[in-house]
């Protein structure tokens, strides 16, 4: 593509993309990071859960703003907010932004503190369980919507 045909809805665009791959692309790591922690030594899962929590205020709250701000440019620079796929996608990405804020990161700093706190007593609670249970499918549908905007993001479905 010359240089003169990259416009600014492409820039913006590519900044989208960009945010989507740095900012969600991680989380689909968890599954593998929290069952390489659990074989590990107890400071494995402290350190997941903090490393999680770091991620989710630094990384992947900011991320989805970006998504966010990005996406009303270019739905309002070629599309329109009222085409189904558009409107889905950035309800998606209001609950994925209320899902970290809400459940995501509290659950994040809670399990460290657990995990910690469990390290010292030498045997992992119940309730650190239970809260990696709900950190554990919360997570999963998180990674499904992201999976669900990609796919409507991908194919426009009406459009």
């Amino acid at each position: 593509m010359p240089i003169s045909v990259i416009d600014a809805y492409t820039v913006v665009l590519f900044v989208h993309i960009v945010a989507v791959v740095v900012g969600l692309g991680v989380v689909f790591t968890y599954p593998l990071l929290d069952a390489f922690a659990r074989r590990g030594r107890g400071t494995d899962l402290v350190a997941l859960h903090r490393f999680q929590s770091f991620l989710t205020q630094r990384l992947i709250q900011p991320a989805l703003l970006v998504i966010l701000l990005a996406g009303i440019y270019l739905a309002t620079d070629r599309w329109s907010l009222g085409d189904g796929w558009i409107s889905a996608t950035f309800a998606i990405v209001i609950v994925l932004g209320g899902l970290a804020g809400a459940v995501f990161g509290p659950t994040e700093k809670k399990l460290a503190a657990l995990a910690e706190r469990d390290l010292a007593s030498g045997k992992r609670s119940d309730e650190y369980e239970r809260e990696a249970i709900k950190l554990a499918r919360f997570g999963a549908l998180g990674s499904l919507l992201v999976l669900v905007a990609l796919f409507l993001m991908v194919t426009k479905p009406g459009a």
